[in-house]
């Protein structure tokens, strides 16, 4: 089915061996939650080790961050490549090919999420030097 026809039938879509109703359900199913998108938009500009993602996502729990890492790699939308053989290891996240589909969205995401602020909320700077 081409993508009109896609539009017209509105299949059932089948990811994980889940049934989605609609595209957005599917999507979601891949980059939705909590941290995924933060992760990804983190990713935009190039490839980050753990720590770094770690520092720039300060809010998130080691092992929520291991866990969503995990999952986006399973999914080929994150890569990870581990550049030496014996510790300490020196690992690499980036955005796949599939992945980098993703940067339109998520630059779009961080506009809305700075204009979100702007409407319902405040920036607070932190102190760095913690």
């Amino acid at each position: 089915m081409n993508r009109e026809e896609l539009l017209v039938k509105k299949p059932m879509i089948k990811i994980h061996d889940k049934l989605f109703p609609c595209p957005t359900s599917a999507a979601m199913e891949l980059i939705g939650g909590k941290w995924k998108s933060v992760i990804l938009a983190h990713l935009t500009g190039g490839e980050k080790r753990y720590n770094e993602l770690r520092k720039e996502i300060p809010t998130v729990t080691e092992r929520t961050l291991s866990l969503q890492l995990k999952q986006l790699e399973a999914d080929d939308i994150v890569d990870r490549k581990v550049y030496t053989k014996k510790p300490p290891l020196k690992v690499v996240y980036s955005l796949t090919k599939f992945g980098e589909t993703l940067k339109p969205l998520l630059e779009i995401i961080t506009e809305w999420g700075i204009t979100a602020a702007y409407e319902k909320g405040e920036f607070i700077e932190m102190d760095k030097e913690k």
